[in-house]
Formats: C-alpha cells, sequence, structure tokens
C-alpha cells in the first residue's frame, strides 16, 4: 500500500520505520519544521525526517496544515501543502505524534473514493487519556493499565472510532522512558497489522469510544516539576517516574535545584517517621529516604545541576551531610 505518514519524534518514526519494513511504500513524510536545540541551539531534524531523508521520501514540513491562517506567510505554506497532498497518489494516511492540527479537508483528502482514510495511533486505552501526553498521564494518576489504540481519525481530539487495540500492564517502577518504549513497539506492530488487513482485503471492524471515563491528558509543563513534599510519597513517586525525562521532577536544597529521575515507595518498616515533609531521613543501601506528607519515599536516582544523573545516595554525599531538608511548601 501507499502511505501517506505524518509524524514528528521517535514514537513516531518507529512506526514508519516498521511500515516500511512491512513492504508498504511511503510516498510523503509530513512533520514539524526543523527546531533549534542542544546546547549549541543547532538545527535538528526530527526523527521522522531523519529516517525519511535515510529512504529518500519526499518531507513537507509547514508550520501549520490551516489554510485560513491569519499569517501570510504560514497560510501559504498551508496552501503548497494542501496542493501537494492532493496531488499525491496513495491508499491510507498515517498519523502519530504530529503535533499539528489535521483539518477537515485534509482528512477529505485521505477520504477520497477508493482511500481508506486516516489512521492515528494512540497511547492510551480512549477514551482514558485523550490528548497530548497520554503516557505521562497514565504513570502520574497511578493507572496500572493503558495501550495503544488505531482510530480512524474525525475532526475531533481522538474521538474517532477505533479499529484495533492492545492493552499492558504498567510496572511500579515504571518511567515515561521505559514505558513510551513499549508502547512505541505496541503501536508499530498494531498500524502493521491495520495495513496489511487493508491490503488484503479484510473489512476493519469501528468500534465507537465509550461515552463515560473521558479524561484528558494535558500537555506536560515545566512548571509541574516542582516536588510538592507535602503531597504523598506515593503521589510523589507517581510524578517523579512520570516526569522522566521531561521536565524533570526537582526540588531546592540550600539553594541548589536537584533533579530526581527514579524513585520507589520506602519499605513499610521505614514509613513509620515523624519528619517534616521534605526532611532527609537517611541513607538506605541504593539511595536516601525523604520525608513526605503522607509516609516515606526513597529516592533512587538524583542529579545536581551541571551534574550526571547518578544514585541519589552518591548524589546527597556529594553535595555535604549537613544538608538535611528539600525545601517543602508551607
Amino acid at each position: 500500500m501507499k502511505i501517506v505518514f505524518a509524524g514528528t519524534p521517535v514514537f513516531a518514526a518507529q512506526a514508519m520505520r516498521a511500515i516500511s519494513d512491512a513492504g508498504h511504500e511511503i510516498v510523503l513524510a509530513l512533520t514539524q519544521p526543523d527546531r533549534r536545540a542542544g546546547r549549541g541551539m543547532h538545527l535538528q531534524v526530527s526523527p521522522v525526517k531523519e529516517f525519511a531523508l535515510q529512504k529518500n521520501i519526499p518531507v513537507l514540513q509547514p508550520e501549520t496544515l490551516r489554510r485560513n491562517s491569519p499569517d501570510p506567510q504560514k497560510q501559504a505554506q498551508a496552501q503548497a501543502a494542501y496542493e501537494h497532498l492532493s496531488s499525491v497518489e496513495f491508499d491510507a494516511m498515517v498519523v502519530v505524534a504530529y503535533g499539528l492540527i489535521l483539518p477537515q479537508e485534509i482528512l477529505d483528502i485521505s477520504e477520497k473514493p477508493g482511500r481508506h482514510g486516516s489512521f492515528n495511533i494512540h497511547a492510551s486505552l480512549l477514551p482514558r487519556w485523550r490528548g497530548a501526553a497520554p503516557i505521562q498521564r497514565a504513570i502520574e494518576a497511578g493507572d496500572f493499565k493503558t495501550g495503544v489504540c488505531i482510530m480512524q481519525m474525525d475532526a475531533g481530539l481522538d474521538t474517532g472510532n477505533t479499529v484495533l487495540v492492545a492493552d499492558l500492564e504498567i510496572a511500579s517502577d515504571e518511567t515515561s522512558v521505559s514505558l513510551h518504549d513499549r508502547l512505541a513497539q505496541l503501536g508499530a506492530k498494531l498500524i502493521v497489522d491495520v495495513l496489511n488487513d487493508l491490503q488484503g482485503g479484510k473489512n476493519l471492524v469501528h468500534e465507537s469510544q465509550a461515552k463515560d471515563g473521558i479524561t484528558y491528558a494535558e500537555k506536560i509543563l515545566k512548571s509541574e516539576a516542582e516536588i510538592d513534599w507535602t503531597l504523598s510519597a506515593k503521589e510523589i513517586d507517581q510524578r517523579i517516574r512520570a516526569f522522566n525525562p521531561f521536565p524533570g521532577a526537582s526540588s531546592v536544597l540550600n539553594g541548589l535545584a536537584i533533579k530526581f529521575w527514579n524513585s520507589r515507595l520506602a519499605t513499610p518498616q521505614v514509613q513509620v517517621s515523624s519528619g517534616k515533609p521534605g526532611d532527609i531521613l537517611g541513607f538506605s543501601h541504593e539511595g536516601v529516604y525523604i520525608q513526605c506528607g503522607n509516609g516515606v519515599l526513597e529516592v533512587l536516582e538524583m542529579q545536581k545541576p551541571g551534574g550526571k544523573r547518578i544514585d541519589a545516595k552518591t548524589c546527597m554525599q556529594s553535595v555535604g551531610e549537613q544538608l538535611l531538608r528539600f525545601t517543602a511548601k508551607e
């Protein structure tokens, strides 16, 4: 099958590679414009563009797909993208973490007679966690299960019918990094299954999303990074793991902004403590114990400003044992 692929990050590139490896022809890639990143703020291409260049796949990078944009330059880019897409022969469009809204007129192109429409790989069990950050929000909320939905796209925000769904358990030590990788692998497999079924003439079963249980996964903001030690150890643990790698949970210790990358609940024997929220209670074999509003957290991996991510015990010992309390919200 001939596929138009729209996506940007690594999660999308993995699906793109799987589609290509399965023998389907990607005839056009849409991805976000190159962005400046890193210490040198050099322009960097997206993982999807990088793969497309390796395979000599044409690439479009408009800043928007809305032809009614008030910005003349963006409007011209959207018009050019619309015309290019209209001229391409393809069977279906696959959209994965693209980062731009697809207007109805773009979806209409993919739904012309003889075509199968647009399919989205979404990393949650819809209708739970519609929106931008389903992986992080699932961990932050303490969900025990998540998964991937292949959805037939419509003009709404992740509201289309699902055509294939698979779930997986969220481990107690799961971070957004590890869960991202497992879901990316699952999503790549499922989209290939859908495309293979379409190629083989199999009719897909469309299931409407449930009306109950709708939640929205809002975009992760840097302002969410600061740890509130008055929360329970369970809530803080979930946030630390959810915000790994971005934005990285943090707290201030004597003027130093310390990053927290991994943690777990302390053993029941340690949970009995009369410390104040943010108090450092001592060292474990692998990390450091910190008092929370309810319970004790064992932090396993930390990072000082300008330093590397290291085990929490070594990090705290290098900071100095006289520093006994993280800044807590009063």
